[in-house]
């Protein structure tokens, strides 16, 4: 569990910087959401490479101008981390990183409350 590694991810999130986001990310990442269909990047929720990744997220950003991550908690798992958080909708996600052996993201897929059960 790298706690510095999920800061500095929720920091470039949060600064909403597409140059600092993508910097955590590797060249052949995999990214899965049910935003990347939605936004038109994928019919399968999922996309392919920095410069699509890039590119959605330079898209997305400006759709939501008061993106904002809360961290809730970090799991650990056997091939990589899932981050908890609350968006600024108030909705928890757990999006679960794999990484490479330099620390950057080569494999992320996010996941959203559906189903609320509590505060």
């Amino acid at each position: 569990m790298d706690a510095k590694r999920a800061a500095d991810w929720y920091a470039a999130w949060n600064a909403r910087d597409p140059q600092r986001i993508a910097a955590l990310y590797t060249d052949d990442v995999e990214f899965a959401s049910p935003f990347v269909a939605a936004l038109g990047f994928g019919a399968d929720g999922r996309l392919f490479g920095k410069a699509h990744f890039i590119a959605y997220v330079q898209t997305a950003l400006p759709r939501i101008p008061d993106l904002r991550f809360e961290p809730i908690a970090i799991c650990a798992g056997a091939d990589g981390e899932t981050l908890i958080y609350r968006n600024q909708s108030g909705v928890i996600v757990a999006e679960t990183h794999e990484y490479d052996a330099d620390g950057l993201i080569t494999r992320a897929s996010a996941a959203y409350e559906i189903n609320p059960t509590g505060p």
